[in-house]
């Protein structure tokens, strides 16, 4: 198929300029997130394609449709998934891709000759994807997507939304687009969805939480709740977050808070923080992991799922993009470098995705940061006994979980996901 590099300039009212018969939609991947997208949509009667190159997957939906279950499910759906688009396709005038990182390119090369003149690609990928999608589709028709809730897909056909939540939608050059509008008002039956002028600031806030919870639920081979009542792998986690957020800084980007309420900003360690064997804030930011840990105790990596599958995993577009650019900024992202090729390591399967796995990585870094392997016990009150906030912050330093961090920050509400794949697995929802 022929694909557009640079097509003409669009008017960001364009949707004005179609006609009023309703927008046509083609969903991307029919894995967790495209999967339960594409249901949703034909349950609402839209205009809707459903587009995979698995055959498994697309025999199941043409035999039983679309059966969902967990958060706000739908039910069973009927609607059918196609696997190849003819040359008589009507164009669509949203596309909207739910594959993973590493095939979205070759999925939005596939594609763009379907696209309306006055349409829109939306990136629903984790990571930077939309400067690649633009590429390709050209940057007035390039949308971004944050999607905040996880998905997972348990065999071809049937899904399982692990968390609720909804979607951010934005331009990369933050300009308002009726199109957005049009997209967030259709979108509105899946979640509650907004739009920002702030693509950016939201894609880097998602970028680094996705870069720890991913990656080191790919180590450690186990769901996020079980992983994070370790106190190691939060640390991990907050280093990992920490260098992220030193990159976004460095590219000029102001971060926004995840669903309003998780910042970024906040949670980065300070450099105090980063030597310190304990500390009130340094307490509280693992307290919130564990908060974070307990909302989405299902969520299950996908780039581990895609690993299982004999995929390549997406490591390079989440870490190792903050490698990368951090290189440009001669900005030292160590932690984010080392768990870059533990997982490299585990799809070569010259290592097993395991805890024991994950704490060798934990003890290879420390000197890689000069941060100490354990936190003290806090500091007892004048009277001898630890204070009531001191005798939580034990609990967050422990290897248990606590029920202070369990109840904690309203701040850890519904989040962000990585990317969908067209095989069973599931998607990061914070």
């Amino acid at each position: 198929m022929s694909f557009t590099d640079s097509p003409g300039e669009l008017a960001p009212s364009s949707s004005a300029a179609r006609a009023s018969s309703a927008p046509r939609l083609l969903v991307v991947g029919c894995g967790g997130i495209g999967g339960i997208i594409a249901a949703h949509l034909f349950e609402q009667s839209h205009d809707v394609t459903a587009f995979t190159t698995n055959p498994l997957i697309a025999d199941a939906i043409n035999a039983a449709g679309f059966r969902v279950r967990g958060e706000a499910s739908p039910g069973t759906v009927r609607g059918r998934a196609v696997r190849e688009l003819g040359p008589d396709t009507r164009p669509f005038d949203y596309v909207l891709l739910a594959t993973q990182p590493p095939q979205v390119e070759e999925a939005a090369r596939s594609v763009v000759a379907h696209l309306a003149p006055t349409g829109a690609m939306v990136c629903l990928q984790n990571g930077l994807c939309e400067e690649r999608v633009a590429r390709i589709a050209g940057p007035e028709r390039t949308f971004g997507g944050i999607v905040a809730w996880g998905a997972s897909m348990v065999e071809p056909g049937v899904y399982d939304r692990t968390s609720s939540g909804g979607f951010v939608l934005g331009r990369l050059d933050g300009a308002r687009d009726g199109r957005l509008d049009e997209l967030a008002r259709i979108l509105e039956a899946i979640g509650p969805t907004t739009v920002t002028d702030n693509l950016a600031g939201a894609r880097w806030s998602k970028l680094a939480i996705n870069c720890a919870i991913s990656s080191l639920g790919t180590v450690g081979g186990d769901r996020l709740g079980a992983l994070l009542r370790h106190r190691f792998v939060r640390r991990l986690a907050l280093e990992i977050m920490t260098e992220t957020v030193q990159v976004s800084r460095a590219s000029g980007v102001r971060l926004e808070k995840v669903a309003g309420t998780l910042d970024l900003d906040w949670i980065a360690l300070t450099d105090a923080e980063r030597a310190a064997v304990g500390s009130p804030g340094l307490f509280a930011k693992h307290a919130l992991l564990l908060a974070v840990g307990a909302r989405y105790r299902r969520m299950r990596s996908s780039m581990l799922a895609a690993i299982e599958r004999g995929r390549p995993p997406a490591v390079d577009f989440l870490n190792g993009e903050v490698v990368e650019r951090g290189a440009a900024f001669d900005i030292p992202t160590p932690i984010n470098a080392a768990v870059r090729e533990e997982v490299l390591a585990i799809a070569a399967r010259e290592r097993k995705p395991s805890l024991t796995t994950l704490r060798a990585l934990f003890d290879r870094t420390r000197e890689l940061v000069g941060a100490p392997s354990s936190n003290r016990p806090p500091p007892a009150t004048a009277t001898g006994e630890p204070s009531a906030a001191a005798a939580n912050a034990q609990a967050v330093a422990s290897d248990e979980p606590s029920t202070t961090g369990a109840s904690a920050p309203a701040a850890a509400s519904d989040e962000p996901s990585v990317a969908a794949t067209d095989a069973p697995g599931d998607r990061e929802g914070v």
